[in-house]
């Protein structure tokens, strides 16, 4: 957007000046058109909530669960993530496995989330072959911000 120069005190208003503007209120208009294109709506505890996807929270996280471990079939590994700043509600919230060690272990698993809460998420991590495993799990949470 276009900087406008603030005018001498006694400068005559021209042409140009106006021109200016009227072009930098133009174009800040467009940027704030009410456009549905820039809404989103987010499910929570008290219903649907449709704000300015500019005004919405989206949090990306990486957790490390596992690192060169020996896993057995069946076991499980615990993670939880605590968000820097709380969502006003649970956010709508993912996570997906990330088999850093390019183990055939890694390739089987499972990721489950326990529990969403307005500052805190935990998962665990269910392993369906035994073997040598690194695993992360990435997180996406998407909410209306405190």
């Amino acid at each position: 957007m276009a900087i406008i120069p603030l005018p001498e005190r006694g400068q005559p208003l021209d042409l140009a000046y106006v021109y200016q503007l009227a072009n930098a209120i133009n174009d800040l208009s467009a940027q704030v058109s009410p456009s549905t294109a820039k809404y989103t709506t987010i499910d929570t505890a008290v219903g649907k909530q449709t704000l300015r996807t500019a005004d919405s929270k989206v949090l990306g996280g990486i957790i490390p669960v596992t690192n060169n471990s020996i896993v057995t079939a069946g076991n499980e590994r615990s993670f939880f993530y605590d968000f820097p700043a709380d969502f006003k509600y649970a956010p709508i919230a993912t996570a997906t496995a990330v088999n850093i060690g390019d183990t055939p272990a890694g390739k089987n698993v499972t990721v489950i989330l326990t529990s969403v809460s307005n500052a805190r998420i935990e998962g665990i991590v269910r392993f369906g072959t035994s073997g040598e495993v690194s695993i992360s799990v990435n997180l996406i949470a998407i909410g209306v911000p405190n």
